[in-house]
């Protein structure tokens, strides 16, 4: 079963520490949890302290309790959305996290019931599932047989080409956005071998 704290960190890797950027979506954002979207998250108060303190924003990084807050916040509100624990295949989750992180749970699980239609062969392999953005029986039973069936690297390969195709749709519709292209496009991994 795949492990949180080994997405996480994979995770954590593209995400950058404080940033209240006005052409961003998300706002005001610390590791990727953004203000506008998660204006509850216990980190604000936080962050909001150590805003008048000397060092701002580098004193951030030295907070335990920024980071045990930023790590539960992923727990609670990503890895167990989608079902991370139960998850067969460390890369598939690692995958599944680090899209929904950066896109939402929805969209993440969308990818994953997508990709999983385009190989299944016309139903031949497992039955189509619905592509509702809910990690559920269904989606998980189709992973399953997709993992004993095939080579994860093409379930993969196909998850990231949505993922970059929305990227590269997002940055045509709003050309402000393009400034982020190659963050995003380093969380797009198209490898020949996983």
């Amino acid at each position: 079963m795949a492990n949180f704290e080994v997405a996480y960190d994979t995770t954590m890797g593209h995400e950058g520490g404080y940033v209240n950027d006005p052409t961003d979506y998300g706002g005001e954002t610390y590791k990727g949890i953004s203000r506008k979207y998660w204006p509850n998250w216990d980190g604000w108060r936080i962050i909001d302290n150590l805003k008048y303190k000397p060092g701002f924003p580098e004193n951030l990084r030295n907070d335990p309790r920024l980071d045990r807050s930023v790590k539960k916040f992923y727990k609670d509100n990503f890895w167990n959305g989608f079902l991370g624990d139960v998850i067969g295949d460390q890369d598939i989750a690692n995958e599944i996290f680090d899209t929904a992180v950066n896109m939402g749970i929805g969209k993440a699980c969308k990818f994953l019931q997508k990709s999983l239609n385009l190989l299944n062969n016309n139903g031949k392999r497992y039955n189509d599932i619905v592509e509702d953005g809910k990690m559920g029986p269904n989606t998980l039973t189709a992973l399953g047989e997709y993992l004993r069936q095939k080579d994860k690297s093409y379930l993969l390969k196909v998850m990231n080409l949505l993922q970059g195709n929305h990227y590269i749709k997002r940055m045509s519709d709003d050309p402000t956005q393009e400034k982020f292209a190659f963050g995003w496009m380093s969380r797009v991994e198209i490898k020949k071998n996983y």
